[in-house]
């Protein structure tokens, strides 16, 4: 059976911080530099779109206010967003194409002017390379969204969204954390997800566990050759 993955979209495909950093400078000047640290999950709202990623920037909370006052009022705003790693829309879509996976990505994007949230996403998709994209505008747990979509990977880069689906669905969980992996929760290791630095890491990811789960026969030649050291 075709693999079934879903892909978050802002911080983990989507360069969502550059985009209101970008904005931030138009309104209060090129002093807004990002914070040195990421911040854990506890001081983030993940049910907001951008919470996190506005929370990075050096900005007071009437700041924050302001600034995405001012991007939702942004003709099509989530159709500008640079790719966080040039050219990985168009690897994932090769991917999914030769591997026959059925892709579907996600994202909590609040509305902007212009265009449906769900219209500009995968917009930005198909200019990136991903033909005839699925975008799921999720207003629910994912945890339940995956369990519900019977997904076999689900990858993000907000730990509280990876826990939630560890938690209540069976899909392998991929946190994309460009941090020190040291300070990954240490909650998301004892529920089986899996920390990267990179999307290209967690694409990797992706592909070796189609590998092992779609062509058992190549992982039984390995273990073979390996006198069962590969178990």
């Amino acid at each position: 059976m075709p693999l079934r993955v879903a892909f978050d979209l802002d911080g983990t495909v989507a360069d969502m911080h550059s985009a209101l950093q970008k904005e931030g400078e138009k309104i209060f000047g090129k002093n807004i530099r990002p914070k040195a640290r990421r911040l854990p999950a506890a001081e983030t709202t993940p049910d907001e779109a951008g919470t996190a990623a506005l929370k990075e920037l050096r900005l007071t909370a009437r700041q924050q206010m302001q600034l995405w006052d001012h991007v939702k009022k942004i003709k099509n705003f989530w159709t500008t967003l640079p790719e966080l790693e040039p050219g990985i829309i168009a690897r994932i879509a090769k991917a999914a194409h030769d591997r026959r996976w059925e892709v579907i990505f996600l994202t909590t994007r609040p509305s902007t002017a212009g265009d449906l949230t769900q219209v500009q996403s995968q917009r930005w998709l198909d200019t990136h390379g991903f033909r005839f994209p699925s975008v799921y505008v999720v207003q629910r747990s994912r945890g339940r969204i995956a369990d519900a979509l019977q997904l076999d990977v689900v990858v993000d880069d907000r730990p509280e969204n990876c826990l939630d689906v560890a938690v209540e669905s069976q899909a392998k969980v991929i946190l994309v954390w460009p941090g020190d992996l040291s300070e990954v929760p240490p909650g998301a290791e004892r529920l089986g997800v899996q920390a990267v630095q990179t999307i290209s890491e967690a694409l990797a990811l992706v592909e070796q566990y189609d590998d092992t789960t779609n062509k058992p026969g190549v992982l039984k030649s390995i273990r073979r050759a390996f006198g069962g050291a590969a178990e």
